[in-house]
């Protein structure tokens, strides 16, 4: 057994702890980074990456069975699985060299193994300790299950649906939040017939209720069925398919069940209680700028409550650094941090929704405007449907954006600056933006909500 010490020991190398390790090496600071698998973490290598690339295969194969509306003359054979796999696996693959040489270049120490916290800033891997005059806590998170549902056989988690290497016929997604809808969505584009099993009213329930509507109404015209505010009572597995019963007495048959209702923080027999780190269902409880109970011990990522997003980890992580570094970084602003949904068509959101902002503020007090992408030039190109819809505080400013349509996700950064910088819409409508995008669809939004509607009915 041996000891090491450093200014800064962080468990876990997903998007929060390479984060921190990254901007306190920069800082200054001697760094130990432990990692049981892989550097990147969920995001990387189980979640994000892998995902966003079936997605876009899986865009590919709708636009090819639709070439000939643009006036493409092509055909759509089959789903390759195994190149589909192989394309995936080479962008995860050189993402995580490029993460591994950049990590291993800015003189982080990176340690191999499963590390438990032994005291209040020990961490021992492999029989050695590493103390550091500050920890970080970034462990993580797993899919979830629902009691006394086994995950095994023909009932996955969207690990397993990952690595499938055929096109399943038909599937019973169990979920309708992001993970439930994006591989829907995914399966739909590949060929198989989908049906998404939700107890709550509707689907992508976190978000705008009048974004979710618009989701339902196009997955229903896409072909992709769903139960919703129903729940689900068991699953028996047979030979070539599962059957799925449903509180309301439905029975559904698919080849495969996904398992989608969100993902658990990565806590157990790591240590953190024995310790006496203050937990709750197995969340890392902290304060605004994420210490937890124990001096000089902090917590970023999915273990810590609130949005399980790798940008907000990767936020959390540099916010830890800095904080550890005496910056006095400014506090992060969960309602200020994006979302995407990538399924088509996309979904994207920051701020609050109307419902939230009239319970935060009083009903008289908000104003909203929707604007339908029907009048925006590159939508129609696209030949995508959906809308931009804004809150704000009435002679205030916009504290909600919320946008559903193809490609909606890469205009979130405009939205994310809106809210965060407070800005009015009489700021945003004064902006030229360029024609034509559809990032023009946000300065006519705001152009309408600021009483001067141009391309739009108001």
């Amino acid at each position: 057994m041996a000891d090491h010490n450093f200014d800064v020991v962080i468990l876990g190398g997903g998007s929060g702890g390479y984060a921190a390790a990254l901007r306190s090496a920069q800082l200054g600071k001697t760094v130990a980074l432990i990692e049981k698998d892989k550097l990147g973490g969920t995001c990387l290598h189980r979640g994000c990456i892998p995902t966003k690339a079936l997605l876009h295969s899986a865009e590919v194969a709708d636009v090819t069975r639709e070439a000939g509306q643009f006036g493409v003359v092509a055909q759509f054979g089959s789903i390759d699985m195994t190149q589909v796999n192989k394309y995936r696996d080479g962008i995860v693959d050189r993402l995580f060299k490029g993460l591994t040489g950049l990590v291993t270049s800015k003189n982080v120490t990176m340690v191999a193994g499963e590390g438990r916290l032994v005291g209040p800033r020990t961490i021992s891997v492999n029989g050695d300790n590493y103390t550091g005059t500050d920890v970080v806590l970034a462990t993580g998170s797993y899919s979830r299950s629902l009691p006394g549902l086994e995950i095994a056989g023909r009932v996955l988690t969207s690990e397993q649906a990952l690595q499938l290497d055929f096109v399943p016929n038909k599937v019973i997604v169990l979920g309708g939040g992001v993970i439930g809808v994006e591989f829907a969505s995914i399966w739909k584009s590949f060929g198989t017939e989908v049906t998404i099993v939700e107890g709550l009213p509707h689907l992508v329930p976190n978000e705008d209720e009048s974004v979710s509507k618009a989701l339902e109404r196009a997955f229903r015209k896409r072909g992709i069925d769903f139960k919703l505010g129903v729940r689900f009572s068991g699953v028996e597995q047979h030979a070539t398919g599962v059957v799925v019963s449903l509180e309301d007495g439905t029975r559904l048959e698919a080849d495969l069940m996904l398992v989608a209702v969100g993902r658990g923080p990565n806590t157990a027999g790591l240590g953190y209680e024995e310790q006496g780190v203050a937990m709750d269902r197995g969340y890392v409880l902290t304060n605004e700028r994420l210490q937890t109970n124990l001096p000089n011990v902090y917590a970023a990522g999915d273990i810590v409550p609130g949005l399980q997003l790798a940008h907000r980890g990767f936020a959390q992580g540099i916010f830890i650094a800095e904080q550890i570094a005496g910056l006095n970084p400014a506090i992060i602003d969960e309602t200020g941090i994006p979302k995407v949904t990538y399924c088509e068509p996309e979904v994207a959101s920051v701020g609050l929704s109307e419902a939230k902002a009239k319970e935060v503020y009083g009903e008289g007090n908000i104003s909203t405007y929707e604007y339908n992408l029907g009048g925006n030039g590159k939508s129609q190109i696209l030949g995508t449907a959906g809308f931009i819809k804004l809150v704000r505080k009435n002679n205030g400013p916009v504290i909600g954006v919320h946008m559903i349509g193809s490609r909606v996700g890469e205009q979130i950064g405009e939205g994310q600056l809106i809210v965060n910088w407070e800005a009015y819409p009489e700021d945003v409508a004064s902006l030229v933006h360029a024609h034509p995008t559809m990032n023009e669809a946000i300065g006519e939004a705001h152009l309408a909500l600021a009483g001067k509607p141009l391309h739009a009915h108001a």
